[in-house]
């Protein structure tokens, strides 16, 4: 999966620029981070609760 994503990356810095290789970098770790949380691995509400514990 690393492998496919680095390709990724490294063809909208080729062919899109900087800006085009932020989006796909923002969206790739947003779509991980959501996975994460639908498959209960990751407590999102733990994450961003303004209670210290």
């Amino acid at each position: 999966m690393g492998l496919a994503f680095g390709t990724v990356l490294g063809l909208a810095g080729a062919f899109g620029g900087f800006v085009a290789f932020g989006l796909v970098l923002f969206l790739g770790l947003a779509g991980f981070v959501a996975g994460r949380a639908m498959e209960g691995e990751l407590d999102l509400g733990a994450m961003f609760s303004r209670r210290s514990v």
